[in-house]
């Protein structure tokens, strides 16, 4: 038997957590704000990847979407209660990020060192054997 299960309903739950743009775009929901004020503060999100990330927020419960009736129309998010239940979980995920930044750049660093050095007695080697 699987550990994990195809079936299991909480790997679309983890899937759509795990992604960064819902991570940030939870962070950004701090009170209701407007979409394009969620795209300014998220640099480097597309239009289309954040209407998508906000639709399956929306789906999952933990955002929902107002249309404000102003002029222009205009659409505002904020957390559900399911949302603001994630806040504490979010926090501690996003505190551990923080704090161990540095170790992980650098095991990133160590391994992209080691990696381009296999690399390169790799492709040595090969070229040796060619002549």
């Amino acid at each position: 038997m699987p550990r994990f299960s195809a079936e299991c309903p909480s790997r679309p739950i983890l899937d759509q957590i795990a992604d960064k743009w819902s991570m940030m775009v939870l962070a950004v929901l701090e009170q209701p704000t407007r979409f394009n004020e969620i795209k300014r503060q998220l640099e480097g999100v597309t239009q289309r990847v954040l209407t998508q990330t906000l639709r399956k927020l929306e789906r999952n419960g933990l955002i929902q979407r107002q249309v404000l009736q102003t002029s222009p129309i205009g659409v505002e998010y904020s957390l559900t209660h399911l949302g603001e239940s994630f806040r504490e979980p979010f926090a501690r995920l996003y505190d551990w990020t923080v704090e161990h930044s540095d170790q992980v750049l650098a095991a990133q660093l160590e391994y992209d060192a080691r990696s381009s050095g296999q690399q390169t007695v790799s492709r040595a080697g090969v070229a040796g054997r060619m002549e």
